[in-house]
Formats: structure tokens, C-alpha cells, sequence
């Protein structure tokens, strides 16, 4: 299990506010409820699941805002594949807050 955390930046909108994209992300991101697992943060969003499906998603979130008449948009991510042992986002806070 993977996990991914993405920003996605419209360029050379009429505004400096962002929310909205980001709400159209979570919007799109609730027809893999149950599929992934997803959080939003306040500067990015947190998705869980099998690498290939997270990509594909990923790319899919990229083009959010050209959907909406954006030119240009850039796109952060972050991909954390752990392979030796289950790699959750609970099981990582889990983790450092028993070291607390």
C-alpha cells in the first residue's frame, strides 16, 4: 500500500484562493470511497491505496482545473512505498505518537 500526498496548483487564476479547486479534488475523490482512503490537510491531500490506482488518480486530479478553463497547472507529489511492512497513514502517526 502506498501513499501519495499531491497538490495540485492552478496558475493564473483571477484569484489567490484555491479552496475551491481543492474542494473539486475531494468532490472527485469521494467516488473512490471505500476503494482508498483520502485526507485533506492544510496544504495538500493525503491519499492511500495501490500505487497503479493512486497514479492513475493522481493524473486525474492534475486535470481538474483545465476542466474548469485553467492554462496552466502544476502538481506536487509525494509517493511513500513502503514494501517491508504495512504503510498507512494511521500506522505512521501510530508510530510516532508511541515515541511521544
Amino acid at each position: 500500500m502506498a501513499i501519495v500526498d499531491i497538490t495540485v496548483i492552478p496558475v493564473g487564476t483571477s484569484t489567490p484562493s484555491v479552496s475551491g479547486y481543492v474542494a473539486e479534488i475531494h468532490k472527485f475523490l469521494q467516488q473512490y470511497e471505500g476503494q482508498i482512503k483520502y485526507e485533506l490537510t492544510p496544504m495538500s491531500t493525503l491519499i492511500e491505496g495501490d500505487l497503479k490506482e493512486l497514479l492513475e488518480i493522481v493524473q486525474q486530479l492534475h486535470e481538474l482545473p483545465f476542466q474548469k478553463g485553467t492554462q496552466r497547472v502544476c502538481t506536487n507529489i509525494r509517493i511513500d512505498d513502503r514494501r517491508d511492512k504495512e504503510n498507512t497513514m494511521e500506522r505512521k502517526l501510530k508510530a510516532v505518537e508511541s515515541k511521544l
